[in-house]
């Protein structure tokens, strides 16, 4: 049975993940604020972490063992810039280089952290607002570090999840939790070296920086 830490998974396209692989039959170690779990499951972990948290985070190392996917879910709309560029940016690459360095992803396992199309700047002639300079201030570290993520076994990406029909994305979208979350793993599944480091929507299309 593989194995799949999500961060950031109590609602949402995070609980969406836990489902798909849960269906699929993978162990499934789920992050929540919390540390109520998120489903009723043999095969699901919960354990408690906000990504603030740097001490959170350590026991989080300490408590995981290796898995063989890593997808970092978590992340903040309507507060303040500060928050935003914590939780949206600073935190993904914290939670991902400690994992990484613990040795708690296995040799040729997969990383997808979850952004935005509102953080690519291609194309802008104004601002992208908070929440998008907050994705794009993830995309431009993810651009950094992937290299050397990728030095340590690991093949890693940022996907654009499609503006999804839950509480962040609001009404107005047509794309169901389950089609994007469904559509998250079906592209982690096909990921392969040559994809590390690389920009992607939920249903696998390159999306430009």
């Amino acid at each position: 049975m593989p194995d799949v830490l999500i961060v950031g998974a109590s609602r949402g396209i995070g609980l969406g993940l836990v489902d798909v692989h849960l269906t699929d039959n993978w162990g499934v170690h789920a992050t929540t604020r919390d540390g109520e779990p998120p489903r009723d499951h043999d095969s699901l972990v919960t354990h408690t972490f906000d990504v603030r948290d740097v001490d959170q985070l350590d026991a989080l190392v300490d408590r995981v063992g290796e898995v063989d996917r890593i997808i970092h879910n978590a992340g903040v709309m309507r507060v303040g810039r500060a928050e935003m560029m914590e939780v949206n940016s600073v935190a993904p690459i914290r939670t991902v280089e400690a994992l990484l360095q613990a040795g708690r992803l296995k040799d040729g396992g997969t990383v997808a952290l979850m952004t935005s199309q509102l953080g690519a700047r291609r194309g802008r002639t104004g601002g992208l607002g908070d929440y998008g300079d907050s994705k794009a201030a993830l995309n431009d570290e993810f651009r950094r570090q992937s290299p050397a993520w990728a030095a340590a076994g690991a093949i890693s990406v940022v996907v654009h999840p499609g503006w999804v029909k839950t509480e962040m994305g609001g009404p107005g979208p047509s794309l169901t939790v389950g089609d994007s979350a469904a559509g998250i793993k079906r592209v982690m599944d096909e990921l392969r070296p040559e994809d590390n480091g690389k920009f992607l929507t939920w249903d696998g299309r390159l999306h430009p920086w």
